[in-house]
């Protein structure tokens, strides 16, 4: 099956040079210019996507609700926003959000990182899914003064769109290595990793998300008490501490962005020398 992609971007330029490059007839991108929280101005049609895709975008729209209104608004009943950007440990006071340094910096805009989870429930996605996170350092006095005591991390998160269907439950799924690239394991959060042919207990929300999302066709997916025949190790789920605060991961990994180079901190903000 052809994929095709629409990223809301301004250069068109490169269009021919990647079309001859890797041998199609037509091109399989088209570019809108557009704002992400106005998605309809750019012709994007109601449950059209599987996935949208944002890094360190969201945090410079003063109107965040309206962000992820439109974002579900486009995708389909299983589709997902993948996204990182910037938050806060606090609600932000007047004085950081309209520092016109820590706003160009992605700082001024950040959201508290619990509103996230209030705001997906709001609008009908799941509960965010924590996939990475690193903190960021201001290593600049003037700035240090203003912030005081908000921290801020770099995060990415998963939120996906479920159809409205009846409870959920837990289940055991066996992840089949169908996904190119990522044949021996999925990493599919901080919190779950589905190794091929392995057995792995999950809950409820987990479990709905992979039976209907873009994931259904890569995982045997059966209810606790159905016996999955493998011939790999079972993880239950009771064992696990499920991580949802980026401010614990990014501390756990040890692997702060003013400390690691740019090809391990991953994520879009790092140390703050302004």
């Amino acid at each position: 099956m052809r994929r095709s992609f629409v990223p809301v971007e301004v250069a068109k330029k490169y269009i021919e040079y990647h079309m001859e490059k890797y041998g199609f007839q037509t091109p399989n991108v088209t570019f809108h210019r557009g704002y992400i929280e106005k998605l309809e101005e750019t012709g994007i049609k109601n449950e059209s996507y599987d996935i949208v895709i944002s890094n360190c975008v969201i945090n410079l729209v003063p109107d965040k609700q309206q962000v992820l209104q439109e974002v579900h608004r486009v995708l389909k009943h299983g589709g997902e926003l993948y996204f990182s950007d910037v938050y806060a440990s606090l609600e932000l006071p007047e004085e950081i959000r309209t520092h016109r340094v820590l706003w160009g910096e992605c700082l001024g805009g950040a959201l508290y990182w619990k509103d996230l989870a209030i705001l997906a429930q709001k609008i009908g996605f799941c509960h965010p899914r924590l996939v990475s996170a690193n903190l960021i350092t201001v290593q600049n006095e003037e700035l240090e003064r203003v912030i005081g005591d908000c921290r801020f991390v770099s995060a990415t998160f998963r939120l996906f769109k479920l159809p409205k269907t009846g409870p959920a439950e837990r289940c055991q799924v066996i992840y089949n290595g169908g996904i190119t690239g990522h044949e021996k394991e999925l990493i599919f959060d901080a919190n779950f990793t589905f190794k091929e042919g392995e057995i792995v207990e999950v809950d409820e929300e987990t479990a709905a998300i992979l039976k209907n999302s873009r994931f259904a066709q890569d995982f045997l997916i059966r209810p606790i008490g159905e016996k999955l025949s493998t011939c790999r190790g079972c993880s239950a789920l009771e064992s696990k501490d499920i991580i949802t605060d980026p401010f614990k991961l990014a501390e756990e990994s040890d692997c702060t962005k003013s400390r690691c180079p740019p090809d391990v901190a991953g994520s879009c903000c790092g140390t703050i020398y302004s």
